[in-house]
């Protein structure tokens, strides 16, 4: 993964922490050197288990989001049960794709610019190339499924 991706030390964690609150999820952060917990890639990689994301201070924010995003889409009962791998849908993945964008947005020090960015350096790829011109052309399914489970407005905006 490449350096130049923003990491959780890179920014103010109580705006995650209080994001993640919102959602009725809790963030727990491990030690630097220690295995995150959940991760399913492993290395710096955040991890789901139940209700928590777990995180180190050199885990990419795209990928706390991403995992948190995981959670935010799932039913109470289908959280509880969630350990590591979320699912094999595919257009939940999309939406989650889309949400970690949109939440992005909302963080100081991060916007959606910069987890889209993230995203590409990452390695996450879109039929279209790159994760903006996913986002802003190809993206319609993944808004509208976010939508109809009312985690965001007609807008788009989180809920």
């Amino acid at each position: 993964m490449p350096d130049s991706v923003l990491r959780l030390a890179d920014i103010d964690g109580t705006a995650i922490e209080s994001l993640l609150a919102h959602y009725s999820l809790s963030l727990v952060r491990v030690a630097d050197g220690e295995t995150i917990p959940g991760s399913y890639w492993g290395e710096d990689e955040a991890g789901i288990i139940g209700h928590t994301v777990y995180v180190r201070n050199d885990t990419p924010v795209h990928s706390l989001l991403h995992e948190a995003g995981h959670l935010i889409v799932l039913p109470p009962e289908r959280r509880a049960e969630t350990h590591t791998d979320a699912t094999d849908s595919v257009s939940e993945e999309d939406a989650v794709c889309y949400l970690q964008i949109v939440l992005g947005g909302t963080l100081p020090d991060v916007g959606r610019g910069r987890v889209m960015s993230d995203m590409d350096a990452w390695g996450y790829t879109f039929r279209l190339g790159s994760a903006r011109a996913w986002f802003e052309q190809d993206a319609d399914n993944a808004r509208d499924w976010l939508i109809e489970r009312g985690l965001l407005t007609s807008g788009g905006e989180p809920v």
